[in-house]
């Protein structure tokens, strides 16, 4: 499956399962969910942590680190959608109107 052949609503599917199966949604509260997005997004950043921009950009450049830090930004977004499927935020709505309210608080200049 690739981003533009999967749905939003299909991963959140594949997601419950997933915590179904294994019996977890007593563990899958939005307190446990924040604070796991929280860890594992931490666990990204260590990949970059003491180098400079230029040496993260070539890092992504290598199978290996590229498919660590891959697997962290998977555990993300597992959690983001096992919040939203635990608070039943639609994540399609929450971003469409955070980027319409970003619109008016970061207007486009020119140069950037």
């Amino acid at each position: 499956m690739a981003d533009q052949e999967t749905t939003v609503d299909d991963l959140r599917e594949a997601v419950k399962k997933f915590v179904s199966a294994r019996n977890w949604e007593g563990f899958h509260n939005p307190k446990n969910l924040a604070m796991s997005i929280a860890i594992e997004a931490a666990e990204i950043m260590e990949h970059f942590q003491w180098g400079t921009i230029e040496e993260g950009k070539a890092l992504m450049t290598g199978d290996e680190a590229r498919a660590e830090v891959a697997d962290e930004l998977a555990d993300v977004m597992i959690y983001c959608l096992s919040f939203a499927n635990a608070t039943g935020i639609d994540v399609s709505e929450a971003i469409l109107k955070k980027l319409a309210r970003n619109e008016g608080r970061f207007p486009i200049t020119e140069g950037h």
